[in-house]
């Protein structure tokens, strides 16, 4: 399985400290709002990734990761010329999927859950169809609202709805087979020009091969998409840390899954030791290194 990151949004909503900076590149709390995509994606055990770009945004995201191959990965970027929504970016990454089954990360969506690589795998394990998750919101209006039926199947799902059926929205998370390049290719763009990516859940529905799974308790999701959810976001990642639980470490994850060595991870931390951010590094280092035989 591929991984794509789009990265792609123009953040006007957050104008005009995005004038400067891509969205994707604006810290939160400690870290660049990418980092937090890009660990899910190592977490799903997924190490070749696509980040989709805004136009002359490209030279940014590659000096801050690179080919990510200090880390173990393989990573490349894609412009998108022209907004034209989510479902876009399987198009725009159409060549870089090729035969393979896809993950797609809207850059600047933000998950943390103590077992999140379990329920990662879990919808990896979905070779056929398409895995997406529900998550219950107070006001779900300005999101896909999935509505269910009294077994906890889908049953429908409606883009922005004035009048939603239920509390559940789809985050920015979805894996799909093989079949969403074709998808994508065949969508009509929605009244306000965009390929929506309600529709392709609602062609995979129609098909039979959705998989709806509900999040339980535990499970964090931020859409750091406003000034006030952007410093929400920080705030809770903050705490979060501050009890012990680091969120966001891509060297970390790329530990956990194999990817990356404990030298390289030394080197990565020696280099940032003035931050906190290098610190945290070091102490995995001495977490995670074999204890020496006398």
């Amino acid at each position: 399985m591929k991984g794509i990151i789009l990265a792609a949004g123009k953040g006007t909503r957050l104008y005009p400290m995005t004038k400067p900076v891509c969205k994707p590149l604006l810290p939160v709390y400690d870290k660049p709002l990418l980092y937090y995509p890009l660990t899910v994606l190592i977490q799903a055990g997924i190490r070749e990734i696509l980040i989709i770009v805004p136009p002359g945004e490209e030279a940014a995201f590659t000096s801050l990761l690179g080919d990510g191959g200090e880390i173990g990965l393989h990573i490349e970027y894609k412009v998108q010329k022209v907004p034209r929504g989510i479902a876009d970016a399987f198009l725009v990454g159409k060549e870089f999927i090729g035969d393979d089954s896809v993950c797609l990360l809207l850059g600047d969506n933000i998950f943390y859950c103590p077992y999140f690589e379990e329920i990662l795998k879990s919808a990896q394990e979905q070779k056929e169809g398409a895995a997406v998750f529900g998550y219950w919101v107070q006001d779900p209006r300005p999101f896909g609202v999935v509505e269910f039926d009294k077994r906890g199947k889908a049953i429908s799902i409606e883009e922005k709805p004035a009048q939603p059926k239920s509390n559940y929205i789809i985050p920015g998370l979805y894996f799909y087979d093989n079949q969403v390049v074709e998808i994508a290719e065949n969508l009509i763009p929605s009244a306000r020009g965009e390929l929506e990516i309600t529709d392709v859940n609602l062609e995979y529905l129609k098909r039979g091969q959705l998989r709806v799974k509900p999040f339980e308790k535990g499970l964090t999701w931020m859409d750091a998409g406003t000034a006030d959810s952007l410093l929400e976001a920080a705030e809770i990642i903050k705490a979060l840390q501050k009890s012990g639980q680091y969120i966001g470490c891509i060297e970390e994850a790329a530990l956990k899954e194999g990817f990356v060595g404990l030298e390289q991870i030394r080197k990565r931390g020696e280099a940032l030791s003035m931050t906190k951010y290098g610190q945290y590094l070091l102490t995995l280092k001495r977490k995670n290194e074999p204890k020496s035989e006398d």
